[in-house]
Parts: structure tokens; sequence; C-alpha cells
């Protein structure tokens, strides 16, 4: 008997309709003849708590810290005994088993911890499938490969989850007693990646609030030329009173110069046109589309995240969402055309945006070089039936086809104009865009573009008609919203300050995966460390005096960056698990060092932020729980 283990019902169910011959169901199991498919409901098993490895760790103490297993266990999820028990009698039974899970580090743990637990000891084949309609999980079943190909990727999630438990473990455990001995009742909880991400939003909230702003002046003047008017602006040289972006922040030479403009005479001394070609956006990978419909439809990281599953599982509309690539297989450019067609069948926009559509071009979103275990979202060409979709649904699902539909959209062309004319001594610049050719535009709604200047020539003479200051005030920077949160997290390296660090993060994944940044979003309002107000994401008095009392090194991004960077090596053979794990108990132990009671004491009794306590609901993410009441279970 061939056992087929996925990760989760809605796959298993997939699997089942593709084999041949007539599916039955059974207990916690689809019976196809002489396959067998089975599931998992999320991760079944998660790291034993420190009481499986010495009793005396139950209770919570300094001077046992830091915990560090010498041999690791797993143990079986409360809510889990019962699948797991099922797999364990079939697993008995095979004679090949076949690993479903998700094509991604976390599926390649999820599946592979629960065969190895239950010490199976025969052959393993991996299935990988991004895309729940028949024909591709045919395809699909047709590619098995050997699972042993994997074992680095499982390698990396392993040496993931161990160290986030010794991470969460050690540091929440210290926090917290040192916060009780500070006066504070409750749980602190500190994670590799949520607590530099409280970092981030802590962080803006202090620059704007500590904010001072200040006066600036921009000086306009409106110049007539040759075939037209247009306005520049004055670009004041250095020795003028400027503020750190070049702003003037005293009045007078403006008005000195503002009063002898009127009918001056001056030339336009430098001009640069050109045309621009752009290519549409790519595909989305599931950050960029929390991104956009964020911005768009105002919804939350984690609304979206739900939105993708449900049109991935129960509708089958959109391929695997929990993806970090923005390009498709170059064997998707062939069915295109009718993938595309069927998923705007049923919709207005859809319908007009297909008639558009060119497939005769290819971007360069076909690209097998750039596609890794799974690929950008795109439909599936199952027709959807927008009665059985929320709004929310219908929304996230136009942005998916959208993306893919622009591939097939002429490039969008522009001519821009640059000019710098010379009057009183003084430059003035001023620029302009004129669309030759909208190309994809037209499928996306955007600000405004810069109006056109008049036809310009080098050396041509100008005259000032008018001049006039404007007066203005710096503003603060802008609260983390779900969607500047996320973008942050996916480009972390412009949050670091160290030159080289920064140049060592540009080519990383970031913080967090695409599966899990929803979620620790949602983590950080559930515990009380966040707030939503209105589109805005501000810390509480809490989270602002957790970031004070821990050691910067714990809330900025530099280290979980890194350490995703390892993990990445480790999944491509280039790093070692072990290794990993020992410059980690290096780390911990001097952060161990750090937990201190007074400075605790003063930043629960002096931080700033907003008031307001754990969220009674949050969403959850199936991968990643990490619920803390009395002990913490996956700290991230």
């Amino acid at each position: 008997m061939r056992l087929i283990i996925a990760e989760k019902p809605s796959l298993a169910r997939a699997i089942a309709e593709a084999l041949p011959g007539n599916a039955k169901r059974q207990d916690g199991a689809i019976n196809c003849g002489d396959t067998i498919v089975t599931w998992c409901l999320g991760h079944l098993l998660e790291q034993a708590a420190p009481e499986a490895y010495d009793p005396a760790d139950k209770q919570w103490r300094l001077d046992r810290l830091p915990i560090v297993p010498t041999t690791w266990q797993l143990a079986p999820r409360s809510k889990a005994r019962g699948q797991l028990a099922v797999i364990r009698k079939l697993i008995k039974q095979a004679s090949e088993v076949v690993h479903a899970g998700d094509p991604d580090r976390e599926g390649q743990l999820l599946v592979q911890e629960v065969i190895e637990h239950l010490k199976y000891r025969g052959p393993v084949q991996r299935l990988l499938i991004s895309d729940l309609n028949r024909p591709a999980v045919s395809r699909a079943l047709s590619k098995l490969r050997p699972n042993t190909e994997f074992q680095p990727l499982f390698q990396a999630a392993q040496a993931r989850s161990r160290a986030d438990w010794l991470y969460g473990i050690n540091l929440t455990r210290a926090w917290t007693l040192t916060g009780r001995q500070a006066g504070h009742d409750g749980v602190l909880s500190v994670g590799r990646v949520q607590t530099p991400v409280l970092g981030l939003i802590v962080r803006r909230d202090n620059a704007i609030r500590d904010f001072v702003p200040h006066p600036f002046y921009p000086l306009w003047v409106d110049l007539k030329v040759a075939q037209g008017q247009l306005r520049a602006w004055w670009a004041p040289k250095e020795h003028q009173p400027l503020d750190d972006q070049g702003r003037l922040i005293d009045r007078t030479p403006a008005d000195a110069l503002a009063a002898q403009l009127p009918n001056a005479h001056g030339t336009l001394t430098q001009l640069d046109q050109q045309e621009k070609r752009q290519a549409p956006p790519l595909p989305y990978s599931l950050s960029a589309l929390q991104v956009d419909a964020a911005r768009r439809h105002g919804l939350s990281a984690q609304m979206v995240l739900d939105i993708c599953q449900r049109l991935y599982e129960q509708h089958k509309l959109i391929t695997y969402p929990r993806s970090d690539c923005r390009y498709l297989p170059e064997e998707h450019l062939t069915l295109a055309q009718r993938s595309l067609s069927g998923a705007c069948q049923n919709d207005e926009a859809l319908q007009q945006w297909l008639k558009g559509a060119d497939f005769s071009l290819r971007s360069k979103a076909w690209n097998d070089k750039q596609v890794g275990a799974h690929h950008a979202l795109a439909p599936t060409g199952k027709p959807a039936d927008f009665s059985q979709l929320s709004a929310t649904e219908g929304h996230v699902f136009r942005l998916v086809v959208r993306n893919v539909m622009a591939q097939f959209y002429r490039p969008l062309r522009t001519f821009e104009v640059k000019a710098e004319f010379t009057l009183l001594n003084e430059a003035f610049r001023a620029r302009g865009q004129s669309i030759l050719d909208p190309g994809w535009k037209p499928l996306f709604t955007t600000r405004d573009e810069t109006p056109p200047l008049p036809p310009l020539t080098q050396g041509e003479p100008c005259q000032a008609l008018g001049a006039g200051i404007e007066e203005k005030e710096t503003r603060p920077p802008e609260p983390f919203t779900d969607a500047s949160l996320i973008k942050a997290m996916m480009n972390i390296g412009r949050y670091v300050d160290d030159a080289e660090v920064r140049r060592t993060l540009r080519d990383t994944d970031g913080l967090g995966t695409e599966a899990t940044r929803a979620g620790i979003i949602e983590t950080l309002v559930q515990r009380g460390y966040l707030v939503r107000k209105q589109k805005a994401l501000r810390a509480t008095k809490l989270g602002s005096a957790l970031i004070a009392a821990l050691p910067s090194a714990v809330s900025t991004p530099e280290r979980t960056a890194l350490w995703e960077q390892r993990l990445r090596a480790i999944s491509e053979q280039q790093d070692d698990p072990d290794a990993f794990q020992q410059a980690l108990l290096d780390d911990l132990r001097g952060l161990l060092r750090h937990s201190d009671a007074g400075r605790l004491r003063h930043s629960l009794q002096t931080a700033p932020g907003e008031t307001g306590g754990p969220a009674k609901h949050a969403g959850t993410n199936n991968k990643q729980r990490g619920n803390v009441k009395r002990k913490p279970a996956k700290q991230r």
C-alpha cells in the first residue's frame, strides 16, 4: 500500500480526486485502491515543553536559564492526537510513503517530522503541489521526487524550530521573571521575529512623538518659453540656510529673490529628455499582494492571507498562495490564455481587461531560473462564481488575475523631461512627463502623473512672469500600517544602520516569511503590544516598555535577518545546523545577562504609548501558533 500524507485535508481531497479509481472516505483518510491519502492538520507535533526534559523546569526560575535540551523531543499537539493515531496505524501498513507537504520550508518540516516521529524506515517520495486543480495535481503526481533531495530543507526548518524554542523559551522566561521583580504580573513574550517587528513600530512611534516641525519655503517662478508656459522651482545653493534635505528654512533669501524675479530674463541651461519604457508589475508574491490589498482595499495582512487560503483551498481559483516568488514557470506561458479566459468569464471588469490582452507578448515574468519550490500567485483558470465569493474575496481574486493579465500588455512608454533654467544667476528646475503608450497602465488605478512641459530647446530664452513663495512645514514620519509594515519586513535592510550588514541583507528574504508575517502582526496585537487605530498600527505602553527594557540587539532586525540568511544557507548545504545552534547559544547566554529588574521597572512606569490590552480575538495561522499564558509555545 502506498500512503500519501498531505499537509491538510483540502490538499488530501485534491490528491484523491486526481488518483484513478473510486475514492472512499474512511476515518481520517481517503481510500483510493492501492493508495491511501491521509493528512495532517497543520503541525501535529510541537517542541516538547522544558519539563519534558527535566521536571524541575516546570517552575520558572532565573537560575535554571538557559534551558538547552541535549536530545530534542517532539510532543503531539493536544488537538492532533486522534489524527496522529490514524497516521500511525496507516504508516505501519505502508510499503511506500509520499510526503505531500506544502512546497516550502515549513511544509517540508510539518510532514517529515511526523514520518520520522512514527519511525517509518521505508522509501519516501516527495509530491510538490502548488495548484489544486485536477490537471495540475495529476501532473505533480507524475513527477514524484525522492524525499532525500529535500533533506537540507528539512534540516533548515528543524534548525529554525529548535532555535525559535531556545530563543523564545529562555528570553520569555527571563524577562517575565524580571518583570515580576519589577511589579508586572503577566508574561512578557520575546521572540526572534516578533520582537524586532515590535521594535520597528516603537521606534517609528517615538520618532513621530519626538518630531519637532520646522517651516520651509519653496519658491516658484512661472516662466514664459518659446512654445508656452511652465512653473519651475528654485534650487538654492549650499551656502543658503538649508535643512538636511536641501529645503530653505529661512524665508529672507526667498523674499529677496522673489522681489527681483518678475520680468527677469534667463536661459534654459540644462535639458534632459528621454523616452522610458516600464515593464508591467510582476505577478504577486503573498507579501506583495498583502501590501497592495491593504492600500487599495484596507485589508489587514492576516485578512489577505485568510482570503488567499480560501481562494486556493475552498474555491480553487488561485495557485498556492504562501509564495515568496514573483515569477512563473515557462511551461505556464502556453496555458496562460486558457487560464485567464476561464478566470475572467463571469466578471465585466476582467472581461474588459482580457479583450485588451495580446497573448503573443512574453514578459520577463516567465522565467524558470527565478522559480524555486513555488511560483507567483496566478489564477488556476477555473471560472469564478462571484455569487459564492465575498466582496473582499472578489477584490483579492481580481488583483491576482490583473497582475498576471498585465504580462500580456505592452510596456508603459513615457517621454520624460527635466529642465534647469538660469535666471539672476540662480537655478530653477522643472520636470514633466507625457504618456506615449499607456500599455498596462489602465489596468492599475494610480496617482496622477506629472503633467507634461511645453516643447523645449536647449539654450532657449525664458522670461519670468511672476513668482511666489509657499510656506510649508515639515511633517513627521507616517505611522506603520499593515501595508507599510509588511513592506518594511520584506525590505528590512533599509532599517539597518550598519552598511556592511545592509549590503548582506539586500538579497535575503527579510524579516519573517511569506507564511508568517501576517500572523506575527496579529500575535503582537493579541498579546497587547500593538493596537490598531484606524489603519495605523501603534505600540501600547506595554509594548514600548518591553522594547525600552530589552537589549537593543533583541529588538533590532540585524540578528534575525542574518539568522534567516543562515537558515537559507543550511537549506542550500552551505552551513551546518549544529554550528548555527552553538552560535545561537553563545549569543543567548550574553543576552540573558542583560535582564535587569530596575531598568524594566523604570520603563514600565515611564514608557509612552497607547492604552490597550491583549486582544480577545485575532487571526491565526495554522503553521504558527504561539498563544502564551503562563508558558510560551513557539516564540517567533
